[in-house]
């Protein structure tokens, strides 16, 4: 199964939980970013915990290891369940991450490599096949790689094996659905579902690729 994550980043509180009610029943997550908690704080996720929903920050934290335990613990502390962070502070940085989530019985996932266009600036000629390998031995739980090449995507697959692999770049930023599915865990997809006249609707019409994955 290929599960469908909403990346929810209007900066209103009642936009915020209008669109994700509207949206729950046809996604598996939501992904929180900065936008929406520099609006409206960490306490927007025990109302948006209400849905029954996985929660994801997606802060891509990036800093030394206490910093990075600090910010995981009130992250954990707040209600969610996984957190993002970046791989090039290095291994202890991110080591930092994954206990805590793994204290608090959560999940840390590693930038990997990133889906718009600059992304391909630093993140490739190697790195990002050596920050996944990392992964495997710091006990982290996946990776973030791009929905908008699928071929990295793939070959990112290969050195990471049955770790979980979350795809953004679906939707405002060109990435086909269909492309990335088998390749992955979950697609994260944002303005294309909380731009939307009906996010309901915009969210269900990715049900297809919800079943994809076995």
């Amino acid at each position: 199964m290929t599960d469908l994550i909403l990346a929810l980043d209007p900066t209103s509180r009642a936009e915020a939980i209008r669109i994700a009610s509207a949206a729950a029943p046809h996604i598996d997550a939501i992904k929180v970013g900065y936008p929406l908690i520099l609006a409206e704080g960490l306490g927007i996720a025990k109302e948006l915990a209400t849905l029954g929903l996985p929660l994801i920050a997606d802060f891509k934290v990036a800093d030394i290891p206490n910093t990075n335990r600090l910010i995981a613990e009130q992250v954990f502390h707040a209600g969610f369940s996984a957190i993002i962070c970046h791989g090039f502070p290095g291994r202890d940085s991110v080591e930092a991450c994954v206990q805590v989530a793994h204290a608090h019985g959560g999940e840390c996932l590693v930038v990997a490599e990133m889906s718009h266009p600059g992304g391909a600036e630093f993140f490739q000629n190697g790195i990002a096949e050596k920050i996944a390998r990392m992964v495997l031995t710091t006990g982290a739980d996946g990776i973030i790689a791009p929905a908008t090449r699928p071929e990295r995507t793939r070959m990112l697959r290969e050195i990471i094996g049955s770790k979980k692999i979350l795809s953004p770049g679906v939707g405002a930023q060109g990435g086909d659905p269909q492309a990335i599915a088998e390749l992955v865990d979950g697609i994260i997809v944002g303005r294309a579902i909380y731009e939307a006249d009906d996010p309901a609707s915009a969210a269900a019409g990715y049900a297809d690729i919800r079943g994809n994955r076995t």
